[in-house]
C-alpha cells in the first residue's frame, strides 16, 4: 500500500510546470465563470497528487507520460520530490476549501480561494517558482519539518553536483 500511494522521491520540474499550467487553467476557469463542476477535477487532482504523485492524477498521467517525454529540447531539471508534496498539500487544502465553500453556496468566497490558488500556480508554471517549496524550505531551516524528511533539500550542494555534467 505504501508504494502504491508513496509520492516519487524525485520530480521532473518540467511536469512539476506542466501539471500547475494546468491548476492556473482549471483554477482561473472556475473563479471567472463559477462552473462548481471545475472543481472536482481540480480538488482530485491535488488529492490525488498529495497521495501517490501522478499516478492516479489524469494531469500529472498526461504530463508525465505524454507531455514530458515529447519536450526532447529542454534540459529537465530533476528537484526533490517532498518540497513538491508539500506544495500539491497546500493546493489540495485550497481546492478543497473552495469546494466546501462552494457547496454552502458561499460563490463568492470560493471563486476568491480558487483566484488565490491560481497566483502561486502561475508562479510554478511561468518562471519555475514555486512558492510551496519555498515554505517547505523555511519551514526546515527553523525546525519545524525535520532535515530528515528531505536530507537533499538541506544539502543542496549534493543536488548541483548531480545535476552538472561530468568533466
Amino acid at each position: 500500500m505504501t508504494k502504491l500511494l508513496g509520492f516519487p522521491e524525485e520530480v521532473n520540474d518540467t511536469s512539476a510546470r506542466i501539471v500547475a499550467a494546468g491548476a492556473v487553467s482549471l483554477a482561473v476557469l472556475y473563479a471567472v465563470t463559477g462552473w462548481g463542476w471545475v472543481l472536482i477535477p481540480l480538488t482530485y487532482g491535488f488529492i490525488a497528487r498529495v497521495a501517490s504523485g501522478p499516478r492516479f492524477s489524469p494531469l500529472g498521467l498526461f504530463a508525465t507520460k505524454v507531455l514530458t517525454p515529447r519536450l526532447t529540447t529542454i534540459n529537465h531539471r530533476i528537484l526533490p520530490g517532498p518540497p513538491k508534496r508539500f506544495a500539491q498539500g497546500i493546493g489540495a487544502i485550497f481546492s478543497a476549501t473552495a469546494s466546501v465553500l462552494f457547496l454552502l453556496e458561499l460563490n463568492t468566497a470560493s471563486r476568491l480561494v480558487a483566484a488565490a490558488l491560481a497566483g502561486p500556480a502561475f508562479l510554478e508554471a511561468a518562471f519555475g517558482y514555486c512558492v510551496g517549496c519555498k515554505m517547505f524550505n523555511l519551514l526546515m531551516r527553523i525546525g519545524i519539518i525535520p532535515e530528515s524528511v528531505c536530507v537533499e533539500c538541506s544539502d543542496i550542494s549534493a543536488r548541483l553536483a548531480r545535476q552538472s555534467p561530468a568533466a
